[in-house]
């Protein structure tokens, strides 16, 4: 394939180049390239990003639509070897293929070219885990939809990492980001007892919303009872109940999951969730096991950041992710 086959993207803004041939002291946008008009195989790389830069949809008042490019900025602070684990993502080959693109009013259509640029990346890329960064909470369900549409005959889990359900009825807010999983449950993309969310506390989900999560057999582990048995513990607990009923696992993170010291660039940030090293952990566990297909990121807003704290934690779980890939 020599030429871009994305009519529903618009291509990165930022166009990065290496500044040497070798792989050492890589920085992050030195290393991940950007798509050119000829690219001579895409079958060499291993991981592919998309911008899903959406925030109409969200209930509350957000700009995660400014998030895909804040990302792409703050990753210039990052180098591609991570000293923690002694593992070197230069490894890998990763193609930033941009953004999807947005309509000016319609909700509806921007959803459908999120969901056309999933089945688009599975049938010309179909060997790549695509990485993809929101944008509101909205865009998991219709990112969801296009795997399924070009995987129809596999059983999708999911490993959702939040403060909340994501549960709320359709019919009363639309596709809005408070919606996606009850979406793909109420469609039948997704069964309830396939889906484990991490991560919820406190005075932020109604009771309600727990009803249909135990009506539809949600699995889900409440921050304060994650951690008396240890996060660490209950993502590989998710993960082995997981890999003997469903072929792939689509690991989505509502950066809202974050306590709202650790991310206060959140739309719905509160008070009692997780810590940036709790997020980076569990993220690398994820990314190690290989039913683990897809990943997004979602729910930031840089307007309300603090000297980039919570993009560059954003960036920081997503290179995480990844050095759990390689270590499959």
């Amino acid at each position: 394939m020599s030429c871009y086959p994305y009519p529903m993207l618009d291509r990165p803004n930022m166009i990065w180049t290496r500044q040497t041939d070798q792989n050492e002291d890589l920085k992050v946008h030195e290393w991940i390239e950007n798509v050119e008009d000829s690219v001579p195989d895409w079958n060499t790389y291993d991981i592919t990003i998309l911008g899903v830069p959406l925030s109409k949809s969200s209930i509350s008042t957000s700009a995660a639509s400014e998030n895909p490019e804040a990302m792409r900025q703050a990753w210039k602070s990052f180098g591609t070897y991570n000293l923690d684990e002694d593992v070197d993502l230069a490894q890998l080959k990763v193609v930033d293929l941009g953004n999807v693109k947005q309509h000016v009013t319609d909700i509806e259509q921007t959803h459908q070219h999120i969901q056309d640029a999933m089945e688009a990346m599975r049938k010309h890329h179909p060997h790549t885990l695509p990485i993809s960064f929101g944008g509101d909470h909205s865009i998991t369900a219709m990112l969801v939809r296009g795997w399924k549409q070009a995987h129809p005959n596999e059983t999708i889990g999911i490993i959702q990492l939040d403060t909340h359900f994501d549960v709320r009825d359709p019919k009363t807010l639309g596709p809005a980001n408070g919606t996606p999983i009850r979406q793909l449950i109420d469609s039948g993309i997704v069964q309830g007892k396939h889906i484990h969310n991490i991560g919820l506390h406190g005075f932020f989900n109604a009771k309600e919303l727990k009803m249909y999560a135990d009506q539809k057999n949600i699995h889900y582990t409440t921050m304060k009872k994650a951690r008396k048995r240890g996060v660490t513990n209950v993502i590989k607990n998710a993960l082995h109940q997981l890999e003997a009923k469903v072929d792939t696992i689509y690991l989505t993170v509502d950066m809202d999951v974050l306590d709202i010291v650790h991310g206060p660039a959140a739309p719905a940030a509160t008070p009692g969730g997780m810590y940036t090293e709790e997020l980076f952990e569990a993220v690398q566990i994820i990314g190690k096991h290989p039913t683990v297909k897809a990943m997004d990121i979602v729910c930031l807003d840089p307007r309300k950041d603090l000297g980039q704290q919570t993009i560059k934690s954003a960036v920081h779980t997503m290179l995480s992710f990844l050095t759990g890939y390689c270590k499959r």
